[in-house]
C-alpha cells in the first residue's frame, strides 16, 4: 500500500507540472486523490480564507508526508506557507520538489525556487526531510524512494493512500 501524501503547489503557475508529477503516479498503477480542480478550488476560494484553510486541513488528515512541488514563486504562497505550517504542526515529513524543468502546456520550463527561501521566519531547507529536483532525479522513478525515505527520517511508519492540494 503507497503512503498517503500531500500535494502542496502554487495552483495558477503550476498545475500542469503538478498534474504530470501526479499522472505519473497513476500512470504506475499508484492511487492519487485529493488534487482539486480550479471550478471547485475557486468554489472554495470565494467563501473566504478561513473555507481554504479548512479544505487543507480535511485533506491532511491520514497524511505522513507532504510534497511540496515548487516552482517559480510557490514558498511565497500564503496558502502554501498555511499547508506547510499545518504539516509541521502534524508532524508530517516535508519534502520539496523542484518542478520548473517540466515543460508545461505550452512547452516551457521556468526557474524554481531555492530551498533556501524563509517561510513565516524559518528556512524552508531548515524544516524539510528532503530536497529533490523531478527532472534532473528522475521523479518519476524516484519519488516513491524519496517519500519513504523522508517518512522513515521523520519516524513516521504508517502506509495508506496519496491526497492532493493546491
Amino acid at each position: 500500500m503507497a503512503r498517503r501524501v500531500f500535494f502542496s503547489f502554487h495552483y495558477d503557475n503550476d498545475v500542469w507540472r503538478a498534474n504530470t508529477v501526479r499522472n505519473s503516479w497513476v500512470t504506475q498503477g499508484k492511487e492519487a486523490a485529493g488534487f482539486i480542480d480550479k471550478a471547485e478550488f475557486e468554489k472554495i476560494r470565494r467563501t473566504g480564507d478561513r473555507a481554504v484553510k479548512n479544505w487543507i486541513d480535511e485533506q491532511l488528515i491520514g497524511t505522513s508526508v507532504t510534497v511540496v512541488l515548487i516552482g517559480s514563486e510557490t514558498l511565497d504562497r500564503p496558502f502554501v506557507q498555511y499547508e506547510i505550517e499545518a504539516s509541521r504542526r502534524r508532524g508530517n515529513a516535508i519534502i520539496g520538489v523542484t518542478i520548473g524543468g517540466i515543460k508545461n502546456q505550452y512547452q516551457n520550463t521556468s526557474q524554481s525556487q531555492s530551498k533556501y527561501t524563509q517561510i513565516n521566519g524559518v528556512w524552508f531547507d531548515e524544516i524539510i526531510d528532503g530536497f529533490y529536483d523531478y527532472v534532473s532525479e528522475n521523479g518519476y522513478s524516484n519519488m516513491g524512494t524519496w517519500i519513504e525515505s523522508a517518512a522513515r527520517k521523520k519516524g513516521n511508519k504508517s502506509n495508506s493512500i496519496l491526497k492532493g492540494c493546491n
